[in-house]
């Protein structure tokens, strides 16, 4: 899309048309593979509005296109369930992370899972809920600042949240696994058209009288694809991107929320603690492999120059 509009982001026939033509295709698309839902004209209106509103709205929201394209993935996925490819993990997962991390409570072995839920209270029930809702803003506001402040390193974040994802994924469709709540809900056998569960989350919504969770998870594509948590991976790429742009104490809200998350997608069974290494070692591997692309690829030095020169 950077093409269609040039260095300048000039509004004209040319750039009028590819912008027309992607908006009718996407929607055609979506309809094809996962039906017609409001979030897409959403998306659609929100592209369209900030492409023509200015040219600083222009720059950013084509600067801002790597997430949207991220996220057409993410739900063109629904259309492909990982679990139509490859067995799903559900009991001996349950049991690796009993073996690894059991604790005995009661003369029971529990997962951390299962001990955390008997655990929880009103107050790390508001912590939780709050700290996981962090996973997509704290994301999206440290792009949006670092898209002001610095456009290469709001590409170098950029692009290794969507390298991260798509390693995610990958791994979502090699070796799909249940997340703890199924177990809970479902015992072992497998039920692919399981739908998304809010788990300990829900106990948020209840606390606050609200259905911010329950609406969240609804949209979910994939029930089986807890390993790795990605949930885990974004707050590493925020806190790496911090460090390397020293923000000093803002870098330790980082890791606080960080933790949190970590904490959080145990504590609300939606994730083992097997997924959330996971996801931490999918970060860093998503990191390095950026950093080395960048560092010997000329032909990408030459994509991150031209697309900064649009947005810039």
């Amino acid at each position: 899309m950077a093409n269609a509009v040039g260095d300048d982001i000039r509004i004209n026939t040319k750039s009028i048309a590819i912008v027309t033509g992607i908006s009718i295709a996407y929607l055609i698309l979506s309809y094809l593979l996962v039906g017609f839902k409001s979030d897409q004209l959403v998306l659609l209106c929100i592209f369209n509005v900030l492409f023509y509103a200015s040219v600083i709205t222009r720059k950013f929201i084509l600067g801002f296109s790597i997430f949207i394209i991220y996220w057409i993935i993410f739900d063109y996925m629904k259309a492909f369930p990982n679990y139509n490819y490859n067995d799903v993990a559900v009991g001996g997962l349950y049991g690796a992370e009993k073996d690894l991390f059991g604790i005995t409570y009661h003369g029971s072995v529990l997962t951390p899972n299962e001990y955390l839920r008997l655990q929880g209270n009103n107050i790390i029930d508001t912590l939780a809920g709050l700290f996981y809702l962090c996973w997509i803003p704290v994301p999206l506001a440290f792009a949006a600042y670092l898209f002001f402040k610095n456009k290469r390193q709001f590409l170098y974040f950029s692009l290794t949240f969507v390298l991260v994802n798509m390693l995610g994924f990958i791994i979502y469709y090699a070796y799909p696994a249940a997340p703890p709540w199924y177990i809970q809900f479902h015992g072992f056998n497998f039920h692919p058209l399981t739908q998304g569960n809010t788990a300990g989350l829900a106990r948020f919504d209840k606390l606050y009288n609200v259905n911010l969770f329950k609406s969240i998870y609804a949209k979910g594509s994939n029930v089986f694809a807890a390993m790795p948590s990605l949930h885990s991976s974004y707050p590493v790429i925020v806190l790496y991107y911090g460090i390397k742009n020293r923000l000093g104490l803002v870098n330790w809200f980082f890791g606080i929320v960080m933790f949190g998350i970590w904490f959080t997608a145990v504590y609300a069974s939606h994730h083992y603690v097997l997924d959330v290494l996971a996801g931490i070692a999918c970060a860093t591997l998503g990191i390095l492999i950026f950093n080395l692309v960048r560092s010997r690829s000329a032909g990408f030095n030459a994509f991150l120059n031209r697309y900064e020169s649009v947005i810039k």
